[in-house]
């Protein structure tokens, strides 16, 4: 196998993997011997014809597919070892041109699109919350220190937007990319249950698609950077979910579905519950 690597500044990782002809034969001998059991040709058992007869009955391209299939994530997990990296997010595969290799002996290549997890600066962050939280603590002289009101409420949006603010990551486009279409693709299925068309949604929005998609993808770009700063800041500040706080989470479920659904995703449960522990250190600080 040969893997060439392209790497941005930005994460944004390029693997262009050539699978050699060997392999590729070998594979695809394979599929169409295991295929060929249950092919039938005119004056042959079922699975007995010669291979070229099978052949020529054959779907090239789902041969094609099938050997895909079988190739990819092997030499995909085998690039990302050599070249020692370590991608956050599935890759985006684009296959150059295959040639049959029964008819020639080319070599199969294809492209990986990924990234690895950007870089986050935390900057000032501690100076610009504080000054926020600041006026929660200031001592009134003969009034109770703690009263409601002698503390004015720090809203969790507040803290958000000072910490996004102060903080700098370089996040790979993809990565936005990607999430910008979950976020949409959720969007439309929220649509579809109000009985609504794109369309009707759009005019009774006055938007159009482009403005739509700028919009989700100023969000995806800062509900990503907001994620990876709460674990930054937890990582730094030694911030944990012990299992007793997902036990008592799970039993606080209000149905038994509920509790089921936070039973089977413990570890979603636990990121959760890290990432409002934090919000709560920043409050405090």
């Amino acid at each position: 196998m040969i893997a060439a690597l392209q790497k941005q500044p930005n994460g944004t990782i390029q693997l262009t993997v050539t699978i050699p002809f060997s392999v590729v034969r070998k594979t695809w001998d394979g599929v169409i011997e295991e295929t060929a059991k249950n092919i039938e040709v005119a004056g042959f058992r079922k699975g007995k014809a010669p291979k070229h007869l099978v052949e020529e009955k054959l779907d090239k391209t789902k041969i094609r597919e099938a050997v895909l299939k079988k190739l990819l994530p092997q030499y995909y997990i085998e690039a990302i070892k050599e070249q020692n990296v370590n991608p956050i997010m599935s890759p985006k595969i684009h296959v150059k041109e295959l040639k049959d290799p029964s008819l020639n002996d080319k070599d199969w290549q294809f492209t990986a699109l990924t990234c690895e997890a950007p870089t986050v600066n935390l900057n000032n962050y501690k100076d610009k919350i504080k000054s926020l939280t600041a006026k929660s603590k200031i001592v009134i002289p003969g009034k109770p220190f703690g009263s409601a009101q002698d503390k004015p409420e720090v809203k969790f949006e507040d803290i958000v937007k000072a910490l996004l603010d102060s903080v700098t990551a370089n996040i790979s486009s993809i990565l936005i990319d990607n999430e910008t279409d979950r976020l949409l693709s959720q969007t439309l299925e929220d649509i579809k249950k109000l009985g609504l068309s794109l369309d009707q949604y759009l005019k009774s929005t006055g938007k159009n698609p482009e403005i739509l998609r700028t919009e989700y993808r100023k969000k995806a770009e800062n509900d990503i950077k907001l994620e990876l700063t709460l674990q930054k800041i937890a990582e730094d500040e030694k911030i944990v979910v012990e299992d007793k706080e997902i036990n008592e989470a799970i039993k606080a479920g209000k149905s038994e579905d509920e509790t089921k659904n936070l039973e089977n995703n413990k570890y979603l449960l636990a990121s959760i519950l890290r990432q409002q522990k934090t919000l709560d250190f920043l409050k405090n600080l």
